[in-house]
């Protein structure tokens, strides 16, 4: 629940970044649905974003079980008449004709970090105006080219194939995976980069598209920040330290592993391993205030307000305003005085 606390807490007091209203507003009208009847009958549902001329990219999953699938706007349709499809990488562009709708703009997942604004628009749920969820990237994984994303940017069912834009409405990210738990989910979105290997595949008129994804693959032989994923949202804590500590033996310049080693000591109430796993963490990220706030924690719990107060001084240098929120967070008076 924490863990909740503190993410709502990030989102709600962070600076107010700036945001082209006018091109995200653009990029909302580039985000499109993908539908088709399935081979039972049911109908097969998701989202996408038009890249170029009547072409749009989508999760192939999307397009698994449907033979005519066509690309939607309230009640226009417009059918789809090939595809190219990297099934291992769960993205699909589609192409179709006379379709009225202007390509969003393209941006660069290397441009990103941590703790950036950027929102997800989709069809989550089907529902058929597209919604927009607001979030920051809490984690970005080489993955070449491009880095593999995780943000707090929500997507349920049915927007897969989605799209992740910056606040300058540039399209960073083809929303794709995400875990549940107790814990909430964890959204993960593809790189806009992949798209350049996309476009020169040849293309084909074959329907339903098939092969498995990258997220599908055997657990054991997922990337470590996939194989993390789970047992957070699970808060299978005993499960995470398992994998974070294979993970920061692995890649021990990561910071993301050393946060995720502390997390599961924290919430197993291993405090000095937690302190010390985090300490990797910020020393690796001088600008990972999440690991900051949760190493404040740890010292809190081990009465070390010198180090409580050193963690103030960090916050201050990375945005005065996180200093006050760090307070919230701990539920001590200014300056946490006791």
């Amino acid at each position: 629940m924490k863990h909740l606390f503190l993410a709502c807490l990030l989102l709600g007091t962070s600076v107010a970044n700036a945001y082209n209203q006018q091109a995200l507003m653009e990029a909302y009208f580039g985000v499109v649905m993908i539908r088709g009847y399935n081979l039972d009958g049911g109908m097969a549902y998701g989202s996408g974003v038009v890249v170029a001329d009547n072409s749009v990219v989508t999760n192939c999953h999307v397009l698994r079980a449907t033979k005519q699938p066509w690309v939607s706007r309230g009640e226009d349709s417009y059918p789809i008449t090939s595809v190219r499809a990297d099934a291992w990488h769960d993205l699909c562009l589609v192409t179709t004709h006379n379709m009225p709708f202007k390509p969003v703009l393209r941006g660069n997942s290397h441009d990103l970090v941590r703790g950036q604004e950027i929102t997800a628009i989709g069809h989550s749920n089907g529902v058929p105006a597209p919604i927009t969820s607001v979030g920051e990237i809490q984690g970005l994984y080489p993955t070449q080219p491009g880095n593999m994303i995780r943000s707090s940017a929500k997507f349920l069912m049915g927007a897969s194939g989605s799209g992740l834009f910056d606040m300058e409405g540039r399209l960073v990210g083809i929303n794709t995976f995400k875990t549940a738990g107790n814990g909430g989910s964890i959204h993960f979105a593809l790189p806009v980069e992949w798209l350049d290997t996309l476009e020169k595949m040849p293309a084909t008129t074959e329907f339903p598209v098939h092969g498995k994804a990258l997220w599908e693959e055997d657990e054991d032989k997922k990337p470590f920040y996939m194989r993390a994923a789970v047992p957070e949202s699970r808060q299978d804590w005993a499960a995470l330290q398992k994998v974070s500590s294979l993970w920061t033996q692995q890649e021990p310049t990561s910071a993301d592993a050393w946060f995720s080693l502390g997390l599961a000591n924290l919430s197993l109430k291993q405090f000095a391993l937690a302190a010390s796993a985090f300490d990797q963490a910020v020393s690796l990220d001088k600008q990972f205030v999440e690991a900051w706030f949760r190493r404040g924690e740890v010292a809190q719990q081990l009465g070390d307000q010198q180090t409580v107060h050193q963690i103030e001084t960090q916050l201050q240098k990375i945005d005065p305003l996180l200093v006050s929120v760090y307070q919230a967070y701990l539920g001590c008076e200014q300056h946490c005085q006791k």
